[in-house]
């Protein structure tokens, strides 16, 4: 349900106009499985015709800057997922900020969907990139390959079993979960169309070794790029509340009965354990002893708040 609760009923003045990261650090999360996928990425592209680059609803700041410095060397198309979780009102100012970044071959699709018209473009828009651009050494070659890039938990397995489910009529071939690193293969050669024969190299999520700022890998552990650990479940919680209100998002308010918007973490994820029952007993030392209390579960309250953001539950979230 998403809340009616409009901006001129409220007294926003008190909530925060930045987010105050004090001296925390957002983990920069490169193992070594990214570091070589990288490396095999850049050693293989001269046998690649098209690289598709799949990103989500952080579509400008998220991308990882080394795709462009040592990938596109050859057409790009850059694959906009997840946009059931996007609020598509702000689609034309990311194309115009990404076509200003010099991205011009961009397709918003939804691959988990069974029936996403846009998946069904994809092979098409390649197919037209492909034969206007120069192939070099493989112009005798009437079969494609194609890369597939992306940071961490963006969908780019999910958009291969897309490809494979519309063109070839089968079941998927790439393993999709919803924790960042599920996909550590590197260059896992996957058929996904017949007609003309296409073939996809799947590659691991890489992320920059380094974080360009706190804002940008506030928004990768949110959308769940960074492992959740790695940085806080209340951090990204409370980051989380601030981007919600910020932008006007106040669906968390009937969906865990607070009444109004709050700028308060705490008092939303009090709210969020009474309401799904998510308690804990606790050793107290009083007066007269030690007795055992019951109180929130506040990090599993943070879990249920994120996790529900992810899914889409509290309202459609471009962060950028």
């Amino acid at each position: 349900m998403i809340c009616t609760v409009t901006k001129s009923e409220l007294n926003r003045s008190t909530f925060r106009t930045v987010f105050d990261f004090g001296d925390r650090e957002v983990a920069h999360w490169f193992p070594g499985h990214m570091a070589k996928g990288l490396k095999q990425m850049r050693a293989t592209v001269k046998n690649v015709d098209c690289i598709l680059e799949v990103h989500d609803n952080i579509p400008v700041s998220g991308r990882n800057p080394l795709f462009q410095e040592s990938l596109d060397v050859r057409p790009h198309l850059l694959v906009l997922n997840k946009m059931d979780l996007a609020d598509l009102s702000a689609k034309n100012r990311i194309l115009k900020q990404l076509q200003r970044d010099g991205v011009k071959n961009i397709l918003f699709t939804d691959c988990l969907s069974q029936r996403d018209e846009n998946v069904k473009k994809l092979v098409p828009m390649v197919i037209d990139l492909i034969q206007s651009n120069p192939r070099f050494h493989r112009e005798e070659d009437t079969n494609f390959c194609l890369m597939v890039i992306g940071v961490p938990n963006v969908g780019k397995s999910s958009l291969i079993n897309a490809l494979r489910r519309t063109n070839l009529k089968k079941g998927r071939a790439s393993k999709v979960g919803g924790e960042p690193g599920i996909t550590k293969a590197v260059l896992t050669r996957i058929q996904v169309c017949e007609r003309p024969i296409i073939h996809l190299l799947d590659t691991p999520g890489v992320l920059p070794p380094k974080i360009p700022s706190l804002e940008t890998g506030m928004k990768l552990a949110l959308c769940g790029t960074i492992l959740d650990h790695l940085v806080g479940e209340d951090v990204i919680a409370d980051y989380l509340l601030f981007s919600l209100n910020r932008l006007e998002k106040y669906s968390y308010v009937e969906r865990y009965g607070l009444g109004e918007p709050t700028d308060d973490i705490q008092q939303v994820l009090k709210h969020i354990a009474v309401k799904l029952g998510k308690t804990q007993r606790v050793k107290a030392i009083t007066g007269v002893g030690n007795i055992t209390i019951t109180v929130p579960n506040y990090p599993a309250a943070a879990y249920d708040f994120i996790r529900a953001f992810r899914k889409g539950e509290l309202g459609q979230v471009i962060l950028d």
